[in-house]
This record gives C-alpha cells, sequence and structure tokens, in this order.
C-alpha cells in the first residue's frame, strides 16, 4: 500500500502555502492546483532535460482538469538565469495570451524555479506561480520560500523579487532519473539543514548514509518533510530577510557563491560549491574559536561520504574575497559571514576580517 504524501504548511498570512511530499504522485498537480482557484491557463516553464517525462506528465494531469495548457522549455543550466531569457520569456508570455489570471507552473531544478519565479513575480505586475521540482535541491531549499531571481554577470541571484508560489508538489520518485551528480549536490544543501537548525536531522544522516546514496524513497520523504519544515519555519519569521534570521539559510553560500561565480556558472554545481562553501565557513569559525575540531571533522567525514566536494578549486584569493564582498549580506562594505558555533546552531557574524577569511581560502 502507497504511503500518503506527507503535507507541510508555510505560514505567511494570507501568502500561506502547502507542499505535498509524496511518491508517484506527479499526476497530482492538476487536481492540487485547480483546488487553490479558479484557473484557467497555465504555462509551464521547463528545461530540454526535465521535459521528458516529468514536464509532459504535468501538462497531461492539467489538461485533465480542462485547463488550456502550454508548455516552454529553455536550455538548463545557470546562464539561463540571465536576463536575455527573462526578455523573450516576457515576450513569449505575451504571444501565448497570457493574462494575470494565468498560472506559471515551473517544472525542474533551482534555475528553472528561480527564473519561472522572476518570470511570474515581473509579467503584467505578478502572476499566480505553482512549483514541481525536480532535483533535491530545489525540493529541499530553492522551491520553499519565495526567492526567486536572475543573475548578473557579476553576480548571483542579485536581481530578483520575493513571489511565494501559491502550492508545491514534490515527488521522490522524479530522482531516480536524476544524473548522480545533480543528486548529490543536493545533498549538500540537506547537510546544510543539518549544520544550521537540527543536529538531530544531522545525527540521521550520518547513520543513513548508504539509503542516502541509494536514493530510498522512504527516507528522502522524511528528510525532505524535514528540510521543509526548517525552512519554513524560518521564512515564517522573516519572510524577507529584514530581521537576519534567514540569512542563516546561507551557510556556505558566500564561499560558495564565490565559488561559482569565478568557476564559471555551471562549472561547479550550486549545492557542489555550498558543500565547499560550508567546510570553508567551518574551518573558519573553527579558526575564530567558535567551532569546535571534532564537529569541523564530522561536517567534513559526511560531506565526503556523500560524494560532495569540500576543497576550493584553484582561484586566486584576491578574486574570491571580492566576489565575496558583492554578496547580499555584506553591510557598508564589511563581510558578514554565517558561521556555526556548534552542530545545529549557526550565527550571523558581523565585521570578518579579511585576513582571517584569507587565511582559510590560502590553506
Amino acid at each position: 500500500m502507497a504511503r500518503p504524501p506527507v503535507s507541510v504548511r508555510v505560514e505567511l498570512s494570507e501568502r500561506s502555502y502547502t507542499i505535498e511530499i509524496g511518491s508517484g504522485n506527479l499526476s497530482e498537480v492538476g487536481p492540487m492546483l485547480t483546488d487553490l482557484g479558479k484557473v484557467t491557463h497555465a504555462v509551464i516553464l521547463t528545461d530540454t532535460n526535465v521535459q521528458s517525462p516529468h514536464a509532459e506528465e504535468v501538462a497531461r494531469s492539467l489538461t485533465n482538469e480542462e485547463l488550456d495548457v502550454d508548455l516552454v522549455a529553455i536550455e538548463p543550466g545557470e546562464p539561463s538565469k540571465s536576463i536575455d531569457m527573462a526578455a523573450g520569456l516576457w515576450e513569449g508570455l505575451l504571444e501565448l495570451g497570457a493574462d494575470r489570471k494565468t498560472v506559471v507552473v515551473a517544472v525542474g531544478g533551482g534555475v528553472v524555479g528561480d527564473l519561472a519565479g522572476f518570470i511570474a513575480a515581473t509579467y503584467a505586475r505578478g502572476v499566480r506561480f505553482f512549483q514541481v521540482p525536480t532535483s533535491l535541491l530545489a525540493q529541499v531549499d530553492s522551491s520553499v520560500g519565495g526567492k526567486v531571481g536572475i543573475n548578473l554577470p557579476e553576480a548571483k541571484n542579485l536581481v530578483g523579487a520575493f513571489l511565494q508560489p501559491i502550492g508545491v508538489l514534490i515527488d521522490t520518485t522524479v530522482l531516480d532519473t536524476l544524473p548522480e551528480r545533480e543528486y548529490l549536490a543536493g545533498l549538500g544543501e540537506v547537510v546544510k539543514y543539518g549544520v544550521i537548525l537540527d543536529a538531530d536531522l544531522f545525527d540521521r544522516l550520518e547513520a543513513n548514509v548508504a539509503k542516502l546514496l541509494e536514493r530510498d524513497h522512504e527516507l528522502l520523504t522524511d528528510v525532505i518533510a524535514q528540510c521543509c519544515r526548517l525552512k519554513a519555519d524560518v521564512v515564517r519569521q522573516d519572510e524577507r530577510e529584514e530581521t537576519g534570521l534567514r540569512a542563516v539559510l546561507n551557510y556556505g553560500h558566500t564561499f560558495g557563491h564565490a565559488v561559482e561565480t569565478l568557476s564559471g556558472y555551471g562549472e561547479v554545481l550550486h549545492g557542489e560549491a555550498v558543500s565547499i562553501g560550508m567546510d570553508c565557513a567551518a574551518r573558519l569559525a573553527q579558526r575564530l574559536g567558535r567551532f569546535d575540531a571534532e564537529s569541523t571533522r564530522r561536517q567534513h567525514a559526511l560531506l565526503t561520504a556523500l560524494g560532495l566536494p569540500t576543497a576550493l578549486p584553484k582561484l586566486d584569493a584576491d578574486r574570491m574575497l571580492e566576489a565575496m564582498m558583492h554578496d547580499k549580506k555584506v553591510q557598508h562594505g564589511r563581510l558578514r559571514l554565517v558561521l556555526p558555533d556548534r552542530l545545529g546552531h549557526v550565527e550571523l557574524v558581523d565585521d570578518v576580517a579579511p585576513g582571517e577569511v584569507r587565511a582559510i581560502l590560502e590553506t
């Protein structure tokens, strides 16, 4: 007997929504979307890797609900999160007759979700948006919380908006078709949640490395649901990053985004860059006397056991520091970093000395 889906509620007043997490439930997108209100037209945005079979199955589910459905497929990868791509999609929606009643449905990984959400937030001053994340990274992170955006050549996600989806449907079976490297990259964000918010989750990941690598659906449903609960609670308290609480979700990202930018978008996957960034951040925290050596070792060992990189690519330290200064947490020219003080808890640390960061970059 199939296990019923797990529901996680993101409580944001009138912007609240439900995340449905199950196994083999992709065909339920149509009923879930139509239950959320009157819908007549859906534009599915996907990429050419996901179009068949996942986006096409979503299209059938929506068509079965008697909706007018259009499917637009872009090239996969971070380079598609660009101003030029956004402009082309705005024109494309206009040609498809999209209006304020249209729902944009993102079917894909983090790139598709971020881009589709940005298009939904800006077209016709905002249309409804529904998420069907198909990568592990998107399922536990980018599909939850309403951050949408595109990249500039100099900085990742610097142009964007906050737009909460009206719903999210997660099917763990789509992960079976995910390339090994993409799947492992998603585990980087999963480990992040354990380090920043949930030591018990970290312990569970350590104890279940083999099952995680086997893509065990029962375990994945539980792990994804817990990650979504953790992020939902942070987003509920700090939806638009105004109190500093939501910044904890960016653990490893200041180093990681710099790695992505300097390596060329797409050369190092986001989850891989976050893994490298977490290792750097833990070593920096240990250097500053904030984090003990055993916890640094455990994080490094878990990331390594899950097949994730931890070593910095050969990048110039000055260019890394310069790229890190473009991070959205920088204030008044001062570097601010999310650093752990114990497993399950991190803090936003102001005015970290560049020399301390350089020492990590050069070791």
